[in-house]
């Protein structure tokens, strides 16, 4: 089985895992704790908008679809960084390691595109409520889901290939706890102005593109919510974005210094941790803003609560 010149078994070795035991166990809970909340807060939050009625709106359609984004986003590289905690050898195949990446930054690019239809979504309902049943229609809303997912996934698989088509270094050792860009680009062997490039092209499209559609979108709703006399009035509008606003400047912080910088800025220990922020603080801390931001959403999540409750005692 060859990929290019080079075997697809050929393997790659993390090198950001803690050698002590002590540091280890530690780290397994820690992280094991976090996937649980992250899985359990976004399972919610599907499972409420899914069987309460008055949630079946674009607004909480595209709220599902962003925490279905997220657990899939999370299982890509989650169970295996627990895995690799408890292992000695923490090595991951050529194959895997661009299959890991593919879907990670593919899901990754899905959130950004995800949150640009949401501001959408608000700018529709803000600047033009009696039309928004009209325009928000379910087959839009589908289509606009569909193609985040579509357009991420191409993005990333095109962006992969291109990574591992070049010559990769004798050293085999990732700087880091999964397949991500800029450590596997590190390891690369050839004239790096040029894939910089284009590795920053790539990033421009999934990240800058869709953070400027939001910024469009945004500018319209602040000049309408400005033409509203009623202060009770702007403030109601403004709190219907003021969740989307906070996980939009959340996740866009981390990835824009993250994917949108010269390579040259590329710090081991710093992007080590920037990239937990964003693998597990980001979809960790959304269903919470969601819901302490949302009384609706609150609301729902405490009636799907109770009636397990009440199911298990019966």
């Amino acid at each position: 089985m060859t990929w290019g010149n080079r075997s697809v078994l050929m393997e790659f070795v993390f090198l950001a895992y803690p050698s002590y035991p002590e540091l280890g166990a530690l780290s397994f809970l820690g992280v094991s704790l976090v996937y649980t909340l992250i899985i359990s807060g976004n399972v919610l939050i599907v499972v409420a908008i899914q069987t309460e009625v008055r949630l079946h709106t674009p607004m909480y359609y595209f709220l599902g679809s962003l925490s279905g984004v997220e657990i899939c986003y999370t299982a890509v590289v989650v169970p295996h960084i627990l895995a690799n905690i408890l292992q000695s050898e923490k090595t991951i195949t050529l194959l895997s390691c661009a299959t890991q990446m593919v879907f990670f930054i593919g899901l990754g690019s899905t959130d950004c595109f995800l949150l640009a239809v949401m501001a959408y979504d608000r700018y529709v309902a803000i600047c033009y409520p009696l039309r928004y049943p009209l325009i928000m229609t379910l087959t839009l809303c589908v289509r606009l889901v569909v193609a985040s997912v579509v357009i991420g996934l191409v993005l990333s698989l095109q962006l992969v290939a291109f990574i591992f088509s070049l010559p990769f270094c004798q050293t085999r050792g990732i700087d880091h706890f999964f397949c991500d860009v800029p450590p596997v680009m590190r390891l690369v062997c050839a004239s790096s102005h040029i894939h910089e490039q284009s590795v920053l092209v790539a990033a421009t499209l999934a990240i800058a593109v869709p953070f400027l559609l939001i910024a469009t979108s945004y500018s319209f709703i602040v000049a309408a919510v400005l033409k509203i006399h009623s202060a009770a009035g702007r403030h109601r509008a403004f709190s219907t974005c003021s969740a989307h606003l906070t996980v939009v400047l959340l996740q866009y912080g981390c990835c824009a210094f993250m994917y949108l910088r010269p390579s040259s800025s590329y710090s081991p220990k710093q992007d080590q941790f920037i990239s937990l922020v964003y693998t597990l603080g980001t979809p960790l801390l959304n269903p919470l803003i969601y819901t302490l931001r949302n009384s609706e959403m609150k609301g729902a999540i405490g009636r799907v609560l109770t009636r397990s409750c009440l199911s298990q005692r019966n």
